[in-house]
């Protein structure tokens, strides 16, 4: 039985994942699981690329990103409560995801399948990765 549910979503694509969030919403009402919602933001990659960067430059943009994350939440499925919101920093995405979905203990992940481009097929998608490596169901949606 589904108990805790994972949404992954990408912020920078707000419209195409507020389906993505109330289908996960959906399935955490249905399963009276609860529900987390997660997001990335890609760090630096290299510390010579973040020494040009301010002090206090990444703290700022995760502070934002959780900003952006509980308004979307709260914009998108208001009627959800006690949603957990996570602000996971990295540079692959799926790896961070696959962190989050250990941490919360999530046995359901929701997240999307966007229309593969040309570095999609030659690196593999991050929703692809994530369904290969992780220890509980995902569920792709399609947008």
């Amino acid at each position: 039985m589904t108990k805790h549910v994972l949404c992954a979503v990408d912020l920078t694509h707000m419209d195409a994942e507020k389906a993505l969030l109330n289908r996960a919403a959906e399935l955490a009402t249905f399963y009276g699981a609860t529900l987390s919602v997660v997001t990335v933001v890609p760090d630096y990659g290299m510390s010579i690329v973040g020494s040009f960067f301010k002090d206090g430059t990444m703290k700022e943009a995760v502070k934002e990103a959780d900003r952006q994350l509980h308004d979307f939440v709260k914009a998108n499925v208001p009627d959800m409560k006690g949603v957990q919101h996570i602000v996971e920093v990295g540079a692959n995405v799926y790896e961070m995801i696959l962190d989050a979905i250990k941490r919360s203990e999530a046995d359901l992940v929701v997240m999307g399948a966007h229309k593969p481009e040309l570095m999609d097929r030659l690196q593999g998608p991050n929703s692809a990765r994530v369904a290969r490596y992780a220890k509980c169901s995902v569920l792709i949606v399609r947008d």
